[in-house]
């Protein structure tokens, strides 16, 4: 099989292992997501279905990335996210949602619509393990 620009033959990716947190509420959705992930050849670390539960499991696991539903019960993912962020300022979060919103102010490093493509979210991945720059 061919090469992609992605750097990925079929299931197979090129790069260093990342450890993931995967947050949503619908529990169909985040077995679908730590699929994909393990498909990239990534660990899933704990799947959890609230923003409440995602901060929790975040200073349990201390992950690479959180992959984080926007709409969720208890605490939608931005507001996750600006709480993740404000304890653990190097925390990389992607949020994932249905519907493009605003949530630059959130501080995720991307957000991706439902429904994930895999390639998506390999290049979010992918994006997400590069050394931040300072501005």
């Amino acid at each position: 099989m061919r090469e992609n620009r992605l750097g990925w033959h079929g299931n197979f990716c090129h790069h260093a292992v990342m450890r993931v947190l995967i947050a949503d509420d619908q529990k169909s959705v985040g077995t679908s997501l730590a699929e994909m992930v393990r498909r990239c050849q990534h660990e899933v670390v704990e799947v959890v279905s609230s923003g409440l539960e995602a901060i929790q499991a975040f200073g349990r696991h201390h992950p690479d990335v959180v992959l984080m539903d926007y709409q969720m019960p208890k605490l939608n993912g931005a507001t996750a996210c600006r709480n993740i962020m404000a304890k653990y300022p190097e925390a990389r979060v992607i949020l994932v949602s249905g519907v493009v919103r605003e949530i630059a102010d959130s501080g995720a490093l991307a957000i991706l619509v439902k429904p994930v493509k895999l390639d998506a979210l390999y290049a979010a991945l992918y994006d997400a393990a590069q050394p931040r720059t300072s501005a």
